[in-house]
């Protein structure tokens, strides 16, 4: 069925001089746009500048994800799970992602506490 597909799709603009400098990288890379686009937002670096709102962020997305491991703990130790093996799996998703996020958050923000080694 055309017009249909399977996954979602992220867009945004940008300026003519990024979208040369964009298309000149994937072109040296070899990698279809859609490879280099996906490798280039899981894989690259990011220099964090912070801001107490998306630490704030953060925080709450920590405590969602306590509450929902709390709930997931109980159940377990209850013998009660009422959690399906694909509800568990998606949660287990959504944490892993979430983690891996703030890993790569505080890796591109250690220059704020490493020592500069004058």
């Amino acid at each position: 069925m055309s017009g249909v597909h399977k996954y979602p799709t992220i867009s945004f603009r940008i300026s003519p001089r990024e979208r040369d400098e964009i298309e000149a990288k994937i072109t040296a890379s070899g990698m279809q746009k859609k490879d280099y686009f996906i490798r280039s937002c899981i894989y690259n670096k990011v220099c964090v500048v912070g801001k107490k709102e998306v630490i704030y962020q953060l925080v709450e997305e920590l405590q969602i994800m306590q509450g929902n491991i709390t709930d997931v703990v109980s159940q377990f130790e209850q013998q009660e799970v009422t959690l399906s093996d694909e509800g568990l799996k998606q949660m287990r998703n959504d944490c892993l992602d979430m983690l891996k996020a703030i890993l790569w958050l505080l890796d591109g923000a250690k220059y704020l506490w490493q020592e500069t080694g004058a």
